[in-house]
């Protein structure tokens, strides 16, 4: 394998179109494999034009690579959350590793795990989850960056500490998950909330309203709410009242709407190139 993308590298100086095209074609079926290689490439040559090539295609690569991966999420069920924030994350930051995230999840939880047990009530286990998270590891609301496309970024936001209602939300629901806390994401409009469902319920059938303790607001600071919140808060930013907006919704629609976020963030930044592939990306989730 090495042997021959050293080859194909070699001719990615071609001024003829007809002989780069079929040579990046190659090098991008090569997959991530040829990342290393073409990385070397770069950093030894002085050709601007070489440079820029190779740039273009370890971008298509890793993004072709991202793509993949996602689709293997989504056709397996889009079982695991924090992976599919993961992924999301690896679109702007290639290198990163799902370990990364998880090793820092994996510790929230364990600082939570060591002051909870079964027999607290529904509340007082989210009382010590909101002292943990966000007393004791610092997480707060991004106030002045709010549509900062680093809010959308995992890795971003556990690096800051600070991210939009639903960045703070998928944390917030990953670790309560891994404690055995029935927490899952509500689709509000203009924000984004969290659902404590009875624990005798089955989160893999038809939750109803009914079947719901009480919600969670992330954003600050794990607030408790009632449904009356949520029609006040409907009604004051006039959005006409929907049964989603007050039961869980499906890990699709939530990394989907991390996606559109950051379609409409690098959209205000004039990021066409990064547009165009977050939509390419928003089209697998049929």
């Amino acid at each position: 394998m090495n042997q021959e993308v050293k080859a194909l590298i070699t001719l990615l100086d071609d001024p003829s179109l007809e002989v780069y095209s079929p040579v990046e074609d190659k090098l991008l079926s090569s997959g991530i494999d040829a990342i290393p290689e073409l990385e070397k490439a770069w950093e030894t040559t002085l050709d601007e034009q070489l440079q820029g090539r190779i740039e273009t295609i370890i971008q298509k690569i890793q993004f072709n690579f991202t793509k993949n991966n996602f689709n293997n999420w989504l056709e397996t069920g889009a079982v695991n959350l924090l992976e599919g924030a993961f992924l999301v994350s690896q679109f702007q930051y290639p290198e990163i590793t799902y370990k990364e995230i998880d090793d820092h999840i994996e510790r929230i939880t364990k600082d939570v795990w060591l002051e909870i047990n079964n027999n607290l009530t529904a509340l007082e286990k989210v009382k010590i989850l909101n002292y943990i998270l966000f007393e004791l590891h610092k997480y707060n609301r991004n106030t002045l960056n709010y549509y900062s496309p680093q809010n959308s970024f995992i890795n971003q936001v556990i690096e800051s500490k600070k991210g939009n209602p639903i960045s703070l939300a998928i944390i917030y629901s990953v670790v309560a998950n891994r404690l055995g806390m029935p927490v899952y994401g509500v689709n509000l409009p203009k924000n984004f909330i969290l659902a404590y469902v009875d624990e005798y319920r089955d989160y893999q059938k038809n939750i109803k309203q009914d079947d719901i303790l009480f919600y969670i607001n992330p954003y600050n600071k794990g607030a408790v709410l009632g449904k009356k919140e949520i029609d006040y808060f409907l009604k004051h930013q006039k959005i006409e009242p929907d049964t989603n907006y007050y039961i869980p919704c499906s890990h699709e629609d939530i990394i989907l709407r991390v996606i559109n976020n950051l379609i409409l963030a690098y959209n205000k930044l004039g990021h066409t190139d990064k547009v165009a592939r977050l939509q390419e990306l928003s089209k697998l989730f049929k």
